[in-house]
């Protein structure tokens, strides 16, 4: 499947969204309607909220789907790990692959593991972990992936927001 990612800005800071890593916990348009909302296109309306606002509901969105970075290169820098979706955060070791260099080790014994389960919605897993398929692939994972709940995805053992067309209403 083809990773699709647009962009959006508002001069100050640039708003990735991937569609493909989308879940719809429906954080983003819960909490920022003005600028995250569905039922326009484009859905992302950048000029809706103060870039502060953006920035933190951007950081609550549970996996990759929506990141970001600031224009602005010098502030990139200075963004330290309580920003969860800045680009920095979560496509990091990515980046460093893609450019030839080698991912920092970091001792284990400093990564945790998080799994939340999300109501109406996936298992949310943080952090490095391995997927072991019942053939004995083995999947390694370095950021937040949500895996299927429902049954219904057509991407299994991962979420395609297919629990939302199972469960409407969002009545377990």
């Amino acid at each position: 499947m083809e990773q699709v990612e647009r962009q959006y800005t508002n001069g100050e800071i640039i708003v990735y969204w991937k569609p493909s890593s989308c879940i719809h916990s429906t954080i983003c348009y819960t909490r920022l309607l003005e600028v995250f909302n569905p039922r326009k296109r484009p859905w992302v309306n950048m000029q809706g909220a103060p870039t502060k606002k953006i920035i933190e509901v951007v950081n609550r969105c549970p996996t990759d789907a929506l990141t970001w970075k600031w224009n602005d290169e010098s502030k990139n820098a200075e963004v330290g790990p309580s920003e969860t979706n800045h680009i920095k955060n979560r496509w990091g070791a990515e980046a460093k692959a893609r450019e030839g260099g080698k991912p920092q080790k970091i001792d284990s014994e400093e990564i945790k593991v998080k799994i939340r389960i999300i109501k109406n919605g996936p298992v949310l897993i943080e952090g490095p972990y391995t997927l072991v398929t019942d053939t004995g692939l083995e999947i390694s994972h370095t950021k937040t992936t949500a895996l299927c709940r429902c049954g219904s995805s057509q991407n299994m053992p991962y979420c395609d927001g297919s629990h939302r067309k199972k469960n409407p209403t969002g009545q377990e």
